[in-house]
């Protein structure tokens, strides 16, 4: 009995983990296939004579909130400071 109940539990853990592992490679298709599109679009924009470098920063920069992007560019204008860059 123990054995048919071992024998059911590693099929459905089997299972589970098949499904997880397709779901994993159908994700990183997705993932893929977005950032292909996302180095069109980059492409598109140096094409039209766009920064793309600059571009990126900006696309970084509006994912923070407006608190952490100005404790960055403090930071950022303190070491420049110290650096002798300012």
């Amino acid at each position: 009995m123990n054995d048919v109940v071992n024998e059911t539990s590693q099929t459905v853990a089997a299972g589970q983990l098949r499904a997880f592992v397709e779901r994993i490679e159908r994700l990183e298709e997705e993932k893929k296939s977005i950032s292909d599109d996302i180095k069109d679009v980059y492409a598109e924009m140096k094409g039209q004579g766009f920064d793309t470098k600059a571009i990126r920063t900006i696309v970084r920069l509006r994912k923070k909130d407006a608190n952490e992007r100005q404790e960055e560019e403090a930071m950022l204008d303190l070491y420049m400071a110290a650096l002798g860059m300012a």
